[in-house]
């Protein structure tokens, strides 16, 4: 395959020389993170870490994309073994565990995990070391996308922390489809390709599918509160 024609038709859109020096972290491949893990593949990333301790069940294939031979099988190798499909030059490293404090994250980190407290625990532990932080949430047909780059983004990521007991009952995987992740691994993915171009980026953005509601609060907004 020719690289430079299977890039063609994204030039402009996706920096490739800078995507090609990031070690990108995926944490959490189950909805959204295994559609953020595939579509990190396809645009050109070649340094990804995927973390879960899952293993892919029957109703993973309706919801998150897996296939019917995955099941059984740990989230991480199979979603690895679809990435090298698309490109076997991509560098994958796979770890079957929780995210733990002793590993090291990239300098990109896509968070799509279940709970309030463990988006708490591992923005507190990777926040000092990662340049672009991007924090996926879905329930229903509800995505809300949380971005965080510097000092105003982080400090407006750190409000929309709560504790557990008030968090909202259920979890991404109680109600969930595979077009709403498509959809937030999307939104995930222009958050991040927009930070490539230094371009201004949505801090927070939440997108209501069934009742087509779209609201955003931007960097530029932050820095002039």
């Amino acid at each position: 395959m020719n690289t430079a024609d299977r890039f063609s038709r994204q030039g402009g859109l996706v920096p490739l020389d800078k995507l090609k020096e990031l070690k990108v972290t995926v944490i959490g491949i189950g909805a959204i993170g295994r559609q953020v893990a595939i579509q990190l593949a396809s645009v050109g990333a070649q340094q990804l870490q995927l973390i879960d301790f899952d293993i892919v069940e029957p109703t993973n294939i309706t919801t998150q994309g897996y296939l019917q031979s995955d099941l059984g099988r740990s989230k991480v190798e199979a979603t690895a073994e679809y990435i090298q499909r698309i490109d076997p030059g991509i560098q994958v490293v796979t770890v079957l565990d929780r995210y733990r404090p002793q590993q090291q994250p990239g300098d990109v980190v896509f968070c799509c995990v279940d709970s309030i407290s463990s988006r708490s625990a591992i923005w507190k532990s990777v926040k000092d070391q990662t340049r672009f932080w991007c924090d996926g949430r879905m329930l229903g047909e509800v995505i809300r996308i949380l971005t965080a780059t510097d000092l105003p983004s982080q400090a407006h990521y750190t409000t929309t922390l709560f504790p557990q007991s008030q968090a909202q009952t259920g979890t991404c995987t109680t109600q969930s489809t595979i077009y709403t992740a498509n959809l937030a691994a999307g939104l995930m993915l222009h958050q991040f390709t927009r930070w490539l171009r230094d371009f201004p980026m949505e801090v927070d953005l939440t997108l209501n599918l069934l009742s087509s509601e779209l609201n955003v609060i931007n960097s530029d907004a932050l820095r002039v509160a």
